[in-house]
């Protein structure tokens, strides 16, 4: 099972569509969530704004995902943020 890094305690499904590079933007993101494209935990999602947290499994595909939290993406993201201020 491949491993979904995600850099902020949750994130929305559609956010995640778009980041995890399953759709090239937010429209299509919608679009495929829409059709019924994604299982989350199991079940069936249509839900776009639906929060997604570390541990949460996404199915798109036949393929399955887990979303984990990535500690050193966000410590950069975070002193990235700190330098710009």
């Amino acid at each position: 099972m491949e491993e979904l890094k995600i850099i902020t305690p949750s994130i929305k499904l559609d956010q995640l569509v778009k980041f995890a590079g399953f759709s090239e933007t937010g429209a299509k993101a919608k679009i495929l969530i829409d059709l019924g494209e994604f299982n989350v935990n199991g079940d069936l999602c249509t839900k776009r704004g639906k929060k997604i947290k570390p541990g949460d499994i996404i199915e798109f595909k036949g393929k399955k995902y887990k979303v984990v939290f990535d500690e050193e993406g966000a410590a950069a993201a975070a002193a990235e943020e700190n330098a710009e201020n």
